[in-house]
């Protein structure tokens, strides 16, 4: 069975199997064993499964997989003052680190901010961490979400640019190694999510617009 793999993964999965390749054949079997453990660990981490949502089209879609780990008011500052809605998704180590796109439509503005690399749940990485920050909008909705670096990560990875159209569930990039998604949204979409549920990206719906919106 094929596994697909984001093309940012190869040379982690690489380095890995070819020394436990290398350890078997000099008969190093402890080293075999442990490098290949971290081989399924890394395609695991690397996994880019394809996905198409059937959700109806004001729905807002998960930009991560990963667990709801807050929902309310965004503070002040963080966007812009219209998306005053937050739903922070944590992903742990072991879940699909490819991030897509939240909603159909146009990204106007990609801004990239060194930082810390507090651990993602901490109520600070959002402001502290090192992150995107990505505005979009089409069909009369809007949405920001955040690429935010947890304490573990090493690289946020966006391919897109400003002006740049996005379908809904497309893939925009990923974090390696432990993090999380700000996504926020305006009070008029009825956020669908609480606390501990589990979300995958491009299929799980986090809010929705009113119909015709």
């Amino acid at each position: 069975m094929r596994i697909p793999i984001a093309g940012e993964g190869a040379p982690f999965i690489a380095l890995p199997l070819l020394g436990a390749l290398a350890a078997a054949f000099f008969s190093v079997w402890w080293a075999a064993a442990l490098l290949a453990l971290l081989t399924v660990f890394m395609i695991q981490f690397f996994r880019d499964p394809d996905r198409t949502g059937a959700a109806p089209a004001e729905c807002v879609l998960s930009p991560a997989d990963g667990t709801v780990l807050t929902v309310g008011d965004a503070p002040p500052g963080e966007a812009a003052a219209e998306l005053s809605r937050k739903v922070v998704v944590f992903m742990s180590v072991f879940n699909c680190h490819v991030n897509r796109s939240p909603i159909s439509g146009t990204i106007s503005r990609y801004t990239y901010t060194p930082g810390k690399k507090l651990a993602a749940f901490s109520p600070k990485a959002s402001l502290d961490n090192e992150q995107n920050m990505i505005d979009m909008a089409g069909d009369g909705r809007r949405v920001v979400f955040k690429q935010i670096a947890g304490a573990l990560a090493r690289r946020i990875v966006f391919r897109k640019k400003p002006g740049d159209h996005c379908a809904r569930g497309e893939r925009i990039g990923m974090i390696r190694f432990g993090s999380r998604v700000d996504v926020f949204v305006p009070a008029e979409a009825a956020v669908a999510v609480k606390p501990g549920d589990k979300v995958k990206a491009g299929l799980s719906v986090l809010a929705r617009f009113p119909e015709g919106r």
